[in-house]
């Protein structure tokens, strides 16, 4: 994993940088590690290193004959006047040079002459002999950066590891021997931090320090993909042992602006907020979406994220233009290249085409992002749009976070505990890298930790985070509970439904008492007597075989004249859950089930999920119900909702209805079928599926030839032990016509309801928007297409979906097609969200980009959804018959962007589940075998999608056995990778492979070290099947 925030000393040889990058990464050496900061230029040293012109030397030479004439500390009026000429930003011009000793990454070799070396030398003797630092505090101008000096970065490294790091002082004439000993102390120091965080001293960081002392003549460069160096800061815990206290610390974040000031940024456009993202594959990278839609905002390192965390609601500055980052495609910015990432200064990036050899190294070497003043115009404003540069390279507008919003993140993370020797404390390291490493008190550790510490190296532990100091790299924390052993699979499930905050406890007692007490209950007569009863109608359920929650029932009836009166029955949860109870209170706060591989963490007591609510066959419900007469070609006539009372005759599930799908002649016998209500025969219900599904045939058609689009992507489903729950197999679960059949009488009630709603509460209505993708992001997209000789055309919904469907070819490969493209395609739609209609003024941005309609919500699953509990309120009420929504506008949006919160960490969780499982069954069961398509090309991995099972690897080139090296090769939009394999036998040449989107290997998916974690291993190419 590379971050641009790493360095290798100037002096370092290509081959030794490249050779400490793959030490580093090599998990055999350990994960990786980090250490110190490079130097840091100070100002005008970084300026004369970028202008080195006549005129500029003739600037500084007046700055010291000025500043040699004078007692004072402020510039005489020769060098503002000068200043002025040059075009200097007053900001800029500020001599700001306290703590000068403090780490220069200050290279003579940058100077055109001597003498601009010997000026500067001069200057900065002058400067070091003046009492600077109380008049930088009194300046206005002067930020807090400058005041404090270069702060120091720290990252979490794969194994909660740090390895400490020293500042190196700049070598001037006169402090030369000053910093030798101070640079013996703080080797020594060094030492001894790495020991005690358990890592190791490495001799490369200390020949790196030693070499650092000889003024190196070429500037500073660093390999890809090695981690940040850092500098660890003290913990709370040892805050006694620093003499002078928290004071003399030095800073590592910057502190909060005022609620105020972020109010009036904020206003003015100087300040924008949104969701920081992390991304989980590099979290030194992170983002937040751009206000208006364009590339998101980069902010790089845990410094910039300044202790917000993944999910959190920020607010950012944006850094100056001179620290943009470029970047060569901003097709997905959390996807560019690992050696991609340059800044706008001191860019050496590689001309398009160019390559990447085995090593990972570019033939031009980054220069790594320098926070250096430069000439830059005043009159250039931040937050100006990326800007494209003559090469198709482009600037990605960069920024530092000034103020969190809301903290989203739950605080609370999975890990592992390392005793300390000698300290008070015990080191937390989270599972999820884009945490922080957390100090704990050695009382919150179990009995036997402080004296048998290799006892409790693979247990589970949760630690909250409890606070976070401005001083510190990591954050203080509590231990909150042991899990148990890692790899087993109740507690890595606690440990997801922890971190992402899914409260799985027992419904309280108040909560349960909200319910109806009198079991078994009964439809009460007066309750029965103002609803539509339809228990003698033909209606049943269709679901997975293993649902217990039944929300939705459909009902066919022919009419005389050869239409169809069609009913949705959704299970009337409003009726049990009354506004402003515990039992409300705690449903909106879960917002939804959450479905895991082997359990489901329901929203509601299980008393209504499974019995109350739950249509379950012969037994009376209570529902909410759309009726339609509709026409064969699925033509809406008439349209009825109410509340009303069902009695389902049957439980069918999906592979039911597909086999009677399947076989419309065939006659089935009651043992092929779930217990049926005798009032119904068999056959009755066998023509009402079939009726449904000729009209969903039809409805369908209607949607995708009006311009609708499904993205469908392999969803992996597992078959479990009933005892243990361990997996048993796995398979790709099938979307077939019962599912389809279901899914669009679903929809036509939501948009039945959506368009209701609308009419009765224009202000009120909880509904539920598709923004369209990102344009920008569309354009790169289609660029890709266009040179992969894909004819997708990305102008609308409906265009995209027919493209899906008819640029693949029909071989036994296109599904593998569609599925990569579909994926490419995915990425950069944009998330549906719940809103509420009187916040938002425009009614185009109601609209529903995928299903290409103008209104939709979400009315079918109250057990499960609570949005839908509100939608139901809502047709409750504009029917007059339940009371009237007690909420505001501002409380329904609310409530809405909960949800919307909710409905993503379910996915996750989700996904997570998912993932666990098969990590468990490739364990058990691998090594596993099978074909994959190549989906992405990075410039030192690429990522597959393994058709077997359904699932997704990156594999990194430097992984592969028997390779000997690769070359990396991007044409416009276009990435590809070729690798050489090295012969089985000496007698043959090396073997080539090219790899690019749609390329067809074979991979073979390992269990790794780690618990629960599994890797995709490329197979040679003479044993994969012929490449596309």
């Amino acid at each position: 994993m590379w971050s641009p925030s790493r360095k290798q000393p100037a002096h370092m040889d290509p081959r030794q940088a490249r050779g400490a990058s793959l030490k580093n990464r090599d998990p055999k050496h350990g994960q990786s590690k980090v250490g110190s900061n490079p130097p840091q230029k100070d100002a005008y040293a970084r300026l004369l290193s970028q202008h080195c012109s006549s005129r500029f030397t003739s600037y500084l030479e007046q700055c010291i004959k000025e500043s040699l004439q004078r007692d004072g500390s402020g510039p005489g009026p020769g060098l503002k006047a000068q200043s002025e000429r040059l075009n200097i930003p007053q900001r800029q011009r500020d001599p700001v040079f306290n703590d000068l000793s403090d780490s220069s990454d200050f290279s003579p070799s940058s100077m055109k002459s001597r003498a601009e070396e010997s000026s500067l030398a001069l200057y900065m003797e002058k400067l070091n002999s003046l009492s600077v630092q109380d008049d930088c505090e009194r300046k206005p101008g002067v930020t807090d950066r400058q005041r404090r000096g270069q702060r120091r970065d720290t990252t979490t490294s794969h194994d909660g590891d740090i390895e400490s790091g020293e500042e190196l002082g700049a070598l001037t004439p006169t402090n030369a021997k000053k910093h030798q000993k101070q640079q013996k102390k703080t080797r020594d120091s060094s030492r001894e931090a790495a020991d005690a965080l358990g890592g190791d001293w490495t001799p490369a960081n200390e020949q790196e320090q030693e070499k650092t002392k000889a003024k190196s003549k070429v500037p500073l460069r660093h390999a890809v993909d090695q981690q940040p160096r850092a500098v660890p800061a003290s913990s709370p815990a040892e805050k006694s042992k620093n003499k002078g206290g928290r004071a003399s610390k030095k800073q590592v974040f910057e502190s909060y602006m005022t609620a105020e000031e972020v109010s009036h940024g904020l206003k003015r456009g100087e300040l924008i907020q949104g969701q920081l993202r992390i991304n989980p594959k590099k979290y030194q990278e992170a983002f937040i979406p751009s206000p208006d839609d364009t590339q998101d905002i980069f902010l790089e390192g845990i410094e910039a994220r300044n202790r917000a965390l993944n999910g959190d609601i920020v607010v950012v500055q944006i850094l100056p233009r001179e620290q943009w980052k470029v970047v060569k495609s901003d097709t997905d910015c959390e996807e560019a290249g690992e050696s991609e990432i340059q800044t706008a200064e001191g860019k050496a990036g590689r001309p398009p085409g160019s390559e990447v050899d085995g090593a990972g190294r570019s033939d031009g070497q980054l220069v790594h992002r320098s926070q250096n003043l430069a000439l830059t115009d005043s009159a250039r404003k931040s937050g100006e749009d990326s800007v494209p540069q003559a090469n198709g390279e482009a600037l990605q507008r960069t920024a530092k976070v000034v103020y969190i919003v809301e903290k989203k993140h739950s605080r609370a993370v999975t890990g592992f505990l390392k005793f300390l020797p000698d300290k008070p404390f015990a080191k937390f390291s989270p599972v999820d890298h884009r945490v922080p490493r957390i100090n704990v008190p050695l009382a919150d550790c179990p009995d036997g930790f402080r004296f048998r510490p290799d006892d409790f190296a693979s247990t589970l532990f949760i630690c909250r985070i409890t606070g976070w100091a401005a001083d510190s790299a990591f954050a203080d924390g509590r231990l909150a509970k042991t899990l148990g052993q890692a790899g087993e699979i109740e507690p890595e499930t606690e440990g997801i439904l922890t971190e992402y905050d899914v409260d799985f406890s027992e419904f309280s007692d108040e909560v349960l008492g909200c319910l109806p007490t009198a079991l078994p209950w009964t439809i009460p007569a007066e309750e029965m007597a103002s609803r539509r009863d339809l228990r003698t109608e033909c209606i049943f359920t269709i679901d997975p075989s293993t649902a217990r929650d039944l929300d939705d029932a459909l009902s066919c009836r022919r009419l005389s004249d050869g239409n169809f009166e069609v009913g949705v029955h959704i299970a009337d949860v409003s009726y049990f859950v009354e506004q402003g109870n515990a039992l409300d209170a705690l449903a909106s706060r879960r917002a939804t089930s959450v479905y895991l591989v082997q359990k489901v963490i329901p929203m509601l007591p299980r008393l209504l999920c499974e019995e109350l609510c739950s249509l379950n066959p012969l037994v009376d419900r209570l529902t909410f119900s759309v009726v339609w007469t509709i026409t064969p070609e699925g033509k809406i006539l008439s349209e009825w909702f109410g509340r009303s009372v069902i009695r389902s005759c049957v439980k069918l599930s999906y592979d039911h209805a597909q086999s009677m799908i399947d076989a419309p002649e065939k006659l089935f016998s009651a043992e092929e079928l779930p217990p049926v209500d005798p009032a119904h025969p068999i056959d009755e219900i066998h023509q009402a599926v079939l009726h449904l599904h000729a009209i969903a045939q039809q409805l369908r058609a209607q949607r995708f030839s009006g311009g609708a689009l499904r993205l469908d992507q392999l969803k992996l489903s597992f078959s479990l032990d009933k005892e243990t729950m361990m997996p048993q197999g796995c398979f790709v679960y099938q979307y077939r016509d019962s599912n389809k059949l279901v899914e669009e009488f679903m929809l036509l009630a939501n948009i039945a309801t959506a368009h209701h709603i609308r009419r009765h509460f224009p202000k009120l209505a909880l509904l539920r928007r598709h923004p369209p993708p990102k344009a920008k992001m569309v354009d790169e997209l289609q660029e890709l297409c266009d040179q992969l000789g894909l004819q997708v055309d990305l102008s609308s919904s409906g265009a995209l979906h027919k493209s899906l469907n008819s640029t693949l070819g029909d071989d036994e490969y296109s599904s593998a097609r569609k599925e990569v493209l579909t994926h490419l395609c995915s990425r950069p739609m944009q998330m549906a969200q719940y809103f509420c209609t009187g916040v938002v003024d425009d009614e185009k941005l109601f609209r529903h980009y995928a299903l290409n309609v103008p209104l939709y919500t979400h009315f079918t699953s109250p057990i499960r959804r609570y949005a839908d509990v509100i939608v139901h309120r809502l047709l409750a009420a504009s029917l007059n018959c339940g009371p009237h929504l007690q909420l505001s506008t501002a409380e329904v949006e609310k409530q809405a962007s909960h949800c919307n919160d909710r409905k993503t960490v379910s996915k996750r969780v989700q996904e997570l589940s998912s993932e666990l499982f098969f990590g468990v069954f490739v364990k058990e069961c691998g090594p596993l075998d099978s074909e994959a398509m190549v989906m992405g090309v990075l410039d030192q991995s690429f990522d597959v999608l393994v058709l077997r099972y359904g699932v997704q690897k990156r594999i990194y080139c430097k992984s592969i056995v028997g390779l000997d090296s690769f070359r990396h090769r991007k044409v416009g939009k276009k990435s590809e990778l070729t690798l050489l394999w090295n012969p089985e036998n000496l007698e043959k040449p090396r073997e080539e492979q090219v790899i690019s989107v749609f390329t067809l290997v074979d991979v073979q998916l390992k269990a790794d070290g780690a618990p629960m974690k599994y890797s995709a291993e490329l197979k040679r190419p003479e044993d994969s099947p012929a490449q596309n």
